[in-house]
Formats: structure tokens, sequence, C-alpha cells
């Protein structure tokens, strides 16, 4: 059996579109036949709360439950942290406690591997595992980064959205060298695309002309939509809210593009082992 992806969604910057990339590329992912596990790795819940979770600090267990039962050697029973959605996709929710958390971790033996070791052994169930990580580089994203082995960085097509990409790039590469050798970054996805503006044109024509050579730019992009805002409001994935609209049909392009380079790697892994 292929084993599981787990793709980390990080950025950052706040504001270029990680939690709505997370929840609608997982049910994009879903509706191609694939087991999908979303965790909120955000403190703020705007995951959880986005999927109509909307008392977090009502859940009783969460991602902070977890990993702080890793840190103390107590049993977990992650199964209980689970919410099903009705669109075929999982969630490990998120609460504040994940901010007190970050705490904990400073201590923690191991402190950058609590995540994965506290959930790795759920790559048995699924064929996808999302994480929506915070926007920051804190240790809550850099557990997130120790756990993936895929990298998704959204960003918008203006000047501190790629100012930030630089740096996550950076920390992936560290990240790379020093904790997690099998971390790479499988994409840069343009999201909230307004072709409309030169500036925008402009700078994703810079980004790909700085860094194309070295890493790989979707060709799918998600464009600028009041829609998107307004799933968003009614805690509705935008397939549920408008599944004919132009972000939809642009997660669902995502999805078969990842899905395509994905078979695309397997193939060729496999001609090298032969």
């Amino acid at each position: 059996m292929k084993d599981c992806e787990v793709i980390a969604v990080a950025n950052q910057k706040g504001g270029v579109g990680k939690t709505t990339t997370v929840f609608n590329l997982g049910v994009a992912l879903a509706k191609e036949g694939k087991r999908v596990l979303l965790i909120d790795g955000d403190p703020q819940g705007n995951l959880t709360t986005y999927m109509g979770f909307d008392s977090p600090d009502d859940l009783k267990v969460t991602l902070s439950t977890i990993m702080l039962n890793e840190i103390n050697n107590d049993d977990s029973n992650i199964k209980e942290s689970v919410l099903h959605h009705k669109e075929n996709i999982d969630l490990i929710p998120s609460d504040l406690e994940l901010s007190s958390l970050e705490f904990s971790l400073v201590n923690a033996m191991c402190r950058e591997s609590t995540m994965k070791k506290s959930l790795c052994h759920l790559k048995r169930e699924y064929d996808y595992i999302l994480i929506d990580c915070q926007p920051s580089l804190g240790i809550l994203t850099i557990n997130a980064l120790a756990f993936a082995n895929r990298v998704i960085i959204p960003t918008q097509g203006h000047y501190f959205s790629a100012k930030g990409m630089t740096e996550l790039i950076k920390t992936i590469k560290r990240i790379n060298r020093k904790i997690n050798s099998d971390l790479i970054i499988d994409g840069v996805l343009f999201t909230m695309i307004d072709n409309r503006t030169n500036l925008s044109k402009e700078l994703k024509s810079d980004l790909i002309t700085n860094y194309g050579s070295k890493i790989h730019f979707y060709n799918s992009q998600i464009p600028m939509a009041i829609k998107t805002a307004e799933s968003t409001a009614y805690a509705k994935s935008i397939f549920e809210y408008d599944k004919n609209s132009k972000v939809a049909i642009a997660y669902t392009s995502l999805a078969k593009e990842i899905l395509e380079d994905e078979r695309r790697r397997t193939k060729k892994e496999t001609a090298i082992v032969r």
C-alpha cells in the first residue's frame, strides 16, 4: 500500500489562504477517492471553526491534549479526537490550549518531534494528512514540518507575501538538513489571484523567475472570489457552497495536479529501483 503523504500547508505570513486551502484541497482529494485527515495546527482554531465545529474549547480531546500526553508519557486515545465531517474528511481539532502547549514544548525532550511521535501511527489510516500551520515559524510550525514529508506554500501576488515565502524556504531547508531529511517543498500555490492588476502579475513573474528553477509552482491558481469568503462565513467548503464556482474548479484542478505529480514520482522511483 502506498505511503501516506503528510503535507504541511505553511507560510508565516497570515491571510494567504492556508486554512481555506487545507479544507478545500482536503475535500477535493476526498472527491478523488482518497482518505483524508486534516490537522488544525493553529491555536486560533480557524480550520476547526471553518469546518463547522464552532465551539473548539468545549471539545474533550484536541491536538493540544494529544501532544501534551506525549510530552508527559501519558496514554492517548487518538480516535477520541478525530471529528468526522459530512464531506468525507476527518479532522483533529485545535483550541486555545495549543498556545500554552508551546511553553511546555520548550523544555520537552525531542520537542520538534512531539507531533510526529503522537500522530505518526495515523498514517496507516489515511492517504493524505494535511496540516494547517499557524502564521509563524515557532515551535508548533516546526513540529508540523518535522512530521510532514511535503510542504505547500500558499502565497499571494504581493510583496509582503512573497517576502514571507522567502524566509519560509530558508527554514524548510534548515529543517531538512537537521531534523527531517524527507521534507521537501511540493510546490508554491498562488492564492487570491487577481490577474487584472499589473502588480500581481509582476510579482508572480518575479517569483517564478527567481525560484522557478529550484521550486515547483503549481499550474493551478486560486482566484480571488467573494464566494470563498461567503463559504467561510457559512462554515461550508466551496464545493458545498457553490460547486460550479471558479474557486471550486481551481481546487479540483489542484488536487488532480498533486495526484498526477505523485503518480509521476512513484513511476520514477519504481524505475530507479528496477
